[in-house]
């Protein structure tokens, strides 16, 4: 199935998942779609890998940690997600070196709290892992020392932009 992308989100310069100057971060690039979904696509690195040849849990964790988290920034892009609770499910091996997508969305919704689900998909589609979690609504200031120019907190757009992701 093809979602239409709607608009891209931010990326930062050190953070981890979406720090575009962390030389061990995931890159990763987010995509908000005509189904109300976030898709996150990365390609990990050596660096990110636990077994030989297999993404670490911990970094499968942390890319759907902030898939899910972000999708909150699709109904409001001055609210972030603070995560309370994060559950994972690994069903199967998840490689190094291939683009893959992550796909989250708001399941439940409140005025200070939001839950959701996502899951990193292998390029074949089937589910490698799964996560479900629940966050706390805040803004920027209320979490962090944040500075939008400080921290490059920007939309970087290519020329390979993609106008509709295959899930």
């Amino acid at each position: 199935m093809n979602q239409k992308v709607v608009k891209k989100q931010q990326n930062c310069k050190k953070c981890l998942v979406c720090g575009l100057k962390n030389d061990l971060g995931l890159k990763a690039s987010f995509y908000e779609t005509d189904m109300n979904e976030l898709i996150a696509i990365f390609k990990p690195l050596d660096e990110h890998q636990s077994y030989p040849g297999r993404l670490h849990g911990g970094i499968a964790g942390a890319i759907l940690d902030e898939t899910i988290g972000r999708a909150i920034m699709i109904q409001d892009e001055t609210i972030w997600g603070v995560t309370v609770e994060l559950n994972l499910k690994y069903k199967k091996p998840i490689p190094l070196d291939q683009e893959l997508r992550v796909v989250g969305r708001i399941t439940k919704d409140s005025k200070r709290l939001f839950e959701g689900t996502g899951e990193i998909l292998l390029p074949n589609g089937e589910i490698a892992a799964a996560a479900w979690g629940k966050y706390m609504k805040m803004p920027i200031e209320k979490i962090a020392d944040f500075n939008e120019d400080e921290q490059e907190w920007q939309v970087v757009s290519s020329d390979s932009e993609p106008s509709e992701i295959e899930i």
